[in-house]
């Protein structure tokens, strides 16, 4: 739907953005190492070794069925740093380069990371719950990021932010605005689409992800504006 290119928000208490450049550089590199110079057979083992499997963890923790190659529970960090193409990849890291710097600013370093794997951790979890005979593995940082775009809706929601609408248009918009039309898509996208079928796209890993992100930030958010306006 559009392609986030830049804001005007500035970093008021650190100076650079060292996780979140070593979030991107870190799915880079796997991606590099898993998608690029293996075969479609060896990515796929991949996905579903250390992607999250919502039968395989269901059976799992019913069957007490033994962990192989790694605990089942482990995948719900895993998945989130392996991607399934270029697209994929991109997009995603185009969104934490934009977005991710200033959640960043505003956590702390160390609080950004375990904020950030929460919230893909509970996008997972929303996942499973909403797909639990799912078969298909599910990667990618996209509920994550998810969840950075919902504290960014509310610690920045006046913020600027170039976008390219309809990947063509340069538009120049509230964040209130692009933000929250994003997670009104996600809203009818899984009304409209048919949750008995494997789909191509989690939606309700980038719901869980987005409201982990929002309740988080919201339990924070006096906090965190004091430390982003000292």
């Amino acid at each position: 739907m559009f392609v986030p290119l830049h804001d005007d928000t500035p970093l008021k208490v650190i100076r650079f953005q060292f996780v979140t450049i070593t979030i991107i550089a870190g799915n880079i590199l796997i991606f590099l190492m898993t998608g690029v110079f293996q075969s479609e057979t060896m990515l796929a083992g991949v996905a579903t070794s250390f992607g999250v499997v919502p039968s395989d963890l269901t059976t799992a923790f019913s069957q007490n069925i033994p962990y192989s190659p790694i605990p089942e529970p482990l995948t719900f960090l895993t998945y989130m740093f392996l991607h399934a193409g270029w697209l994929h990849l991109i997009s995603n890291m185009l969104f934490l380069w934009v977005f991710a710097d200033n959640i960043e600013d505003a956590f702390g370093y160390f609080a950004f990371v375990l904020f950030y794997l929460l919230c893909g951790i509970a996008g997972a979890l929303a996942h499973v719950l909403m797909s639990p005979a799912s078969t298909a593995p599910l990667i990618g940082a996209s509920a994550a990021v998810s969840g950075v775009i919902g504290a960014y809706m509310l610690l920045y929601p006046r913020a600027r932010v170039w976008i390219l609408l309809f990947f063509r248009i340069p538009l120049r918009i509230s964040a209130i605005w692009v933000l929250g039309g994003w997670f009104l898509l996600q809203i009818f996208s899984v009304l409209t689409t048919d949750q008995s079928a494997e789909v191509e796209v989690a939606w309700w890993a980038h719901i869980g992800g987005f409201v982990a992100g929002l309740a988080i930030t919201f339990l924070l958010r006096s906090r965190l504006l004091v430390r982003t306006s000292r």
